[in-house]
């Protein structure tokens, strides 16, 4: 008798959660035509985020280079690699919605493919110059690069905890 009420109290109590997970709200439907947040982001307002990444990036740069104390023979390598890593002047345009909605289903997946092989092609460029500029540095410089590149995009934010 035991066992038949062991199984019989785990399936009630999935049943239990699997019925609170449905009883949650659905959240909110989807937006009306025109509404916030389904535009594109206007042109100034991209540009401002660019803006305000380029300066992140250069002073998350500077960060580096200061810990990394780097000698005058690294230099050239230091300058390749942070030359690498700047985004391109002008990103490639992001095809619009109403002409993806135009193409048939193949269309779209070579569409879709064409954009990932040039997103692994900007990820190789950069992979490779990190992996020269890695390569020279003293093994002191390589452990504060591990840990100042390796480290979690939100760790020591405030306010970002784990998630």
């Amino acid at each position: 008798m035991k066992a038949t009420i062991k199984p019989a109290v785990i399936a009630a109590l999935l049943a239990t959660s699997a019925l609170s997970v449905l009883a949650q709200p659905a959240g909110p439907g989807p937006a009306p035509e025109g509404a916030p947040g389904m535009q594109r982001p206007d042109p100034e307002h991209h540009e401002r985020m660019r803006e305000r990444m380029k300066e992140h990036m250069a002073r998350r740069a500077a960060e580096l280079k200061a810990k990394l104390k780097l000698g005058p023979e690294q230099e050239g390598a230091w300058n390749a690699y942070v030359g690498a890593m700047k985004p391109a002047a002008t990103p490639p345009p992001m095809p619009k919605r109403e002409d993806i909605a135009k193409l048939s289903t193949p269309e779209g997946l070579d569409k879709m493919r064409d954009m990932r092989k040039q997103r692994d092609a900007e990820f190789d460029r950069r992979d490779a110059a990190t992996r020269s500029f890695y390569g020279a540095l003293n093994v002191d410089q390589r452990k504060i690069f591990d840990e100042q590149t390796l480290r979690p995009m939100h760790e020591g934010r405030e306010g970002a905890g784990p998630r």
